[in-house]
């Protein structure tokens, strides 16, 4: 594995305010949110982005959703938009596939 900041909290080797945890997958609010609420979800699998995934990763992938579906119940949050960006190009900054939780403010679309 490479080393990187979702890893480093994954092994908790550096702190976040994490929100949601089980044995997949790792959520915790946005250091730098983009919205009044503003959770990443990470698999504690390393894939980079969501282009090097593969079929072997279907249940995790849709863990991520089904999380994210759990993580706004428990907050009894009906609207939000989920995000995922796919290379630097797309926004990707940190290089572990992660799926934003954005909530709390109305979106525009087309979003970029």
């Amino acid at each position: 594995m490479s080393e990187n900041i979702f890893l480093k909290i994954i092994n908790k080797e550096i702190p976040a305010d994490i929100v949601y945890e089980d044995d997949k997958v790792l959520a915790f609010n946005d250091i730098s949110p983009q919205a009044p609420t503003h959770i990443l979800i990470i698999p504690k699998k390393e894939i980079r982005k969501l282009h090097d995934s593969n079929e072997g990763d279907c249940e995790l992938l849709g863990h991520l959703m089904l999380a994210a579906k759990k993580i706004m119940a428990d907050k009894q949050i009906k609207h939000y938009r989920l995000v995922i960006n796919n290379g630097s190009e797309a926004g990707q900054t940190v290089f572990h596939l992660h799926l934003h939780i954005l909530a709390g403010r109305d979106f525009g679309w087309p979003p970029g």
